[in-house]
């Protein structure tokens, strides 16, 4: 084992975590990565390591501009629309980027740019022409995500033409067995065109070597190494207008694959940081001889990218490769593939809205290791888990000394520990752990971390059952006994919390608070708190209930189903209801002076048509060329919209964020001069400086339906 004393307090690391797609939601699948990446991160800096964490939204490819479209947004919308959800959810399972970037970026360009031309001066970007899947209604080339088949490694149905979500393996989309296009449903036919293409096959002996290394697992490295033994082929970075990306400088009318520019987003997003800080030197973590360590987690899923086409574009444009690439397997819930139908497949949103994040970063972490298997969420046994150990074992603990603490020496610790031997020993076994448990959170060994700190737990809860301090209280001649055995304890529970920090780091800045000490280092378990005053003890963490877990998968149920239904819902009744926000940007009307007649009745059938949404503002502007629209960003709950709305003579934007109002979630997005309206919040009143929007009363979430 390491002991803390030879750990290199001076490291430099870089660590990025795989970027998400920028079109849709973080589930819970995607947050065991950030949450495994965000533990080891905050573990470095714990230990006094200069460590920073970099991510960034994928904000290139087809997948982009198809949801754009169905949307009725433009690629730079939708992408910027995405990031403000993302940074939300990220944020609320306390992911600690020091920098959220995206690759739509100059950054980003100007590193694609550079590292293309590197590797084409060397000789390594060829052209050649090539066969291409054609549409022939549309009359376009199809990029990958515009074509749709059979897998022809494995056979899987209804997967892209670059790569199979099921066995992970890439291909040229030609290979794909029973194409159709995406666009139109047509069976493409293949048409002649020059694509650039990534010289691979010369890179065979470096990533011999390279992949054993020790960079990669070894169950990653064996499956490399079959690719590698079957003939590496070169690699198509190019693909055709129309493509939302980066257009290659000198072959007008192409574009960078998003494979080739979203890793360099990794580069893009440190160099934003470090533009920013000021106080970073960007060469240093990625010049060729660089002593920095640099590590990527990623899923098994894209290994591929990170593992043979990333280190070989690297070495070609003469910058470093990574120290170490990580990688997990994916997520189960209750023993099967996250499902929509049975309300596991959770987004990250809606977790948040039942649960504490921490419970998940601690269930996660206990069934976390360093190697590639995959985690199974069994909901049952992580409200048994959470409750046993981190409410019954580790809270418990606190809260079972620091009454006695307050009422027998006013909230202070004595001066010393117990002379006993038990104490002492205990104490001693406590403060060494520190280094095997370090040792197995640098290892990525988290469920070895945590085996091992709740061993201690138990313990240390073991102590306070022999000890008995509730029994010696009612004595007074024994109180100081009492005040030694409780200090014992608090000492117990802070090294505890010392180890668990990484983990759980809200809950760890609440202990802080309550023992009034500064934030913990794990260089602090090798001393103990003595003479030492401490706050009153408050409640620190509430029990897990299955009805919290029933209640999180029907909603996700209402959510499916309400996607599905807005998917497939009839706009006329829709753009009939449509009588504020969308009409005054279009019309700009005279205001009203008089308070307006009844409309005619209408039956009970047509108001149920209308889905009306408690809505949070997340955002609020002014539309330049319009005089009385506010352009809006609305949280739903599930989603965000943007929403064009006549009430500026009534509200100044600043005034308007963090507002719950009301909105008509399915009413049909209506292009306008300024964007696209997504709806309409609702509002009464004469007009003018008389317009009051609609709220509802306290307690309302964003995305409840109005009934």
């Amino acid at each position: 084992m390491t002991s803390d004393a030879t750990v290199p307090q001076s490291r430099d690391i870089l660590v990025t975590s795989a970027l998400p797609y920028a079109n849709g939601p973080i589930h819970l699948g995607h947050m065991l990565e950030y949450i495994q990446t965000d533990i080891w991160v905050r573990f470095q800096k714990m230990r006094g390591a200069n460590c920073h964490y970099v991510c960034a939204d994928d904000a290139h490819g087809t997948a982009i501009m198809l949801k754009a479209e169905q949307l009725g947004r433009t690629p730079e919308e939708q992408i910027a629309q995405v990031k403000v959800e993302h940074e939300r959810d990220f944020a609320g399972f306390l992911i600690g980027f020091d920098n959220y970037y995206s690759t739509h970026s100059p950054e980003n360009r100007h590193f694609s740019e550079l590292i293309y031309a590197r590797n084409r001066d060397k000789g390594y970007i060829v052209a050649r022409e090539i066969t291409q899947l054609f549409d022939p209604e549309k009359q376009m080339f199809l990029a990958d995500r515009f074509v749709k088949g059979t897998c022809p490694k494995c056979g899987a149905d209804d997967q892209y033409g670059d790569n199979c979500e099921v066995c992970g393996a890439t291909y040229p989309a030609q290979e794909l067995k029973n194409p159709r296009s995406t666009i139109s449903g047509a069976t493409p036919v293949l048409k002649a065109n020059t694509q650039l293409f990534f010289d691979l096959p010369r890179f065979q002996a470096m990533l011999e070597k390279w992949i054993r290394s020790g960079t990669l697992q070894e169950g990653i490295a064996n499956k490399l190494e079959e690719w590698l033994s079957a003939g590496l082929q070169q690699w198509d970075i190019s693909r055709e207008a129309p493509y939302f990306g980066f257009e290659i400088p000198d072959h007008p009318g192409k574009y960078f694959y998003v494979w080739l520019d979203a890793p360099i987003g990794y580069m893009a997003s440190f160099k934003n940081l470090c533009e920013r800080r000021g106080d970073l030197d960007f060469d240093h973590y990625w010049r060729k001889d660089s002593t920095a360590e640099l590590y990527h987690f990623i899923g098994k899923d894209i290994i591929s990218f990170h593992g043979l086409f990333w280190p070989a574009l690297l070495t070609g444009a003469d910058f470093r490769t990574p120290t170490a690439i990580c990688s997990h397997g994916f997520v189960t819930v209750n023993g099967q593939k996250m499902s929509k139908s049975r309300g596991t497949f959770i987004k990250a949103e809606t977790y948040l809205r039942h649960l504490t994040p921490e419970y998940l970063r601690y269930y996660f972490a206990a069934k976390l290791g360093s190697r590639i298997d995959d985690i199974d969420l069994n909901l049952e046994d992580f409200v048994q888990r959470v409750n046993a150990d981190l409410v019954n074992k580790v809270i418990n603990l606190a809260s079972r000394c620091a009454g006695f603490i307050q009422k027998k020496s006013n909230g202070r610790l004595s001066a010393a520990p117990l002379r006993d031997d038990v104490a002492y020993s205990l104490l001693q076994d406590f403060m060494e752990a520190g280094t095997e448990i370090g040792e197995h959170y640098e290892q990525r060994e988290f469920s070895k971390a945590i085996r091992n700190i709740m061993a201690l737990a138990d313990r240390a809860n073991q102590y306070i059952d022999e000890q008995k301090p509730w029994a010696l209280a009612k004595d007074p001649q024994q109180d100081t006994q009492v005040v030694q055995i409780c200090s014992v304890g608090l000492n117990l529970f802070r090294l505890l919390m010392i180890y668990l920090k990484p983990v759980l780091p809200q809950l760890s800045v609440e202990v802080e608070a309550f023992l009034a000490i500064p934030a913990l280092r794990w260089q602090d378990h090798r001393h103990l708190l003595q003479d030492h005053s401490i706050l009153p003890f408050k409640p620190l963490m509430q029990r897990v209930e299955m009805r919290q877990i029933d209640a999180m998968i029907e909603e996700t149920k209402t959510e499916v189903a309400a996607e599905a239904a807005l998917a497939q819902a009839p706009t006329a009744n829709a753009q009939a209801a449509s009588t504020n926000a969308q009409g005054a940007a279009t019309q700009e009307a005279a205001k009203p002076t008089a308070i307006e007649a009844i409309a005619p009745t209408i039956q009970i059938d047509d108001f149920a048509k209308v889905d009306m949404r408690v809505a949070r503002i997340l955002h609020a502007e002014a539309v330049e060329g319009a005089d009385k629209l506010l352009k809006l960003t609305l949280d739903l709950g599930t989603e965000t919209r943007t929403v064009f709305a006549g009430i500026k003579s009534a509200y100044a934007a600043e005034t308007l964020v963090g507002r719950l109002t009301v909105m008509v979630a399915n009413l049909a997005p209506r292009k306008m001069k300024f964007g696209v309206s997504e709806g309409m919040v609702m509002a009464a009143g004469p007009g003018g400086k008389e317009i009051f929007l609609l709220s509802p009363d306290s307690g309302a979430q964003p995305g409840m339906r109005i009934k």
